[in-house]
């Protein structure tokens, strides 16, 4: 009864997945693994809310795990538009010419408090261009899951530099697989390889630093405040 109770409070869209993956006689991890994300990514959609809604490109490929209409996993223009308005803000229009997507670089200077750090960002102004298809299709992912932010630092050398710049995938917070993830470390935003620690209970992940200057940590999952996945780095010339 209770886990019924939870499904009637979940949102359309939620509740038809669930009804689908039941009619096919699959679940969440396997609709996942089948759209080539990591086996908790609709655990997370569902239950989390992370991410808000389904990029169009996760649609069609959950509609073709369940085959089904990819309309049928499209929430409303209301829902669409409030995912949009709680995406930081830019300090010009993001407009893009036909063919690409914008996405808005974020000052991690404006980042001071970890219980805000969501609604406290703000846009440098700067805008990056990329190509629609190499989003959708290469990167995974929505455009407006994504930030770009400097780096700082060195502990991440030499896979990333001081100055680099790193695009994140805000809908992408948990470490599997494992990679790079850009997390906050109770002072600011910093980048670091996260990997799960296999049989750990409860769940601890394990935060790596390339630069041989930075030691290995262990820390409990629930401590680490994942902002996203790095998808991409553009290097400092």
């Amino acid at each position: 009864m209770k886990s019924r109770q939870n499904d009637e409070s979940l949102d359309p869209v939620r509740r038809r997945l669930l009804r689908l993956l039941a009619e096919r006689r699959s679940n969440l991890r396997t609709a996942s693994v089948a759209m080539g994300r990591n086996a908790a990514y609709l655990q997370q959609f569902v239950r989390r809310g992370m991410p808000k809604i389904l990029a169009e490109d996760d649609r069609e490929l959950l509609a073709a795990h369940l085959g089904c209409s990819p309309a049928l996993l499209k929430h409303d223009r209301d829902a669409r538009m409030e995912a949009r308005r709680k995406r930081p803000p830019s300090d010009r229009s993001l407009f893009a010419p036909e063919g690409y997507v914008a996405v808005s670089e974020i000052d991690v200077r404006t980042v001071s408090d970890t219980g805000a750090w969501k609604d406290a960002l703000a846009g440098t102004g700067d805008v990056w261009l990329f190509p629609e298809a190499f989003v959708r299709h290469e990167l995974r992912a929505s455009a407006c899951d994504l930030w770009m932010i400097t780096a700082e630092g060195d502990s991440m050398e030499p896979n990333i530099s001081n100055g680099d710049r790193i695009l994140a995938d805000v809908g992408r917070t948990v470490p599997a697989p494992p990679g790079i993830f850009v997390i906050w470390d109770g002072m600011g935003l910093v980048a670091r390889h996260l990997e799960h620690l296999p049989h750990s209970d409860p769940p601890r992940l394990v935060l790596r630093s390339p630069n041989p200057r930075y030691g290995d940590h262990e820390r409990p999952a629930a401590d680490v405040r994942v902002v996203g996945r790095v998808l991409w780095v553009g290097k400092k010339p």
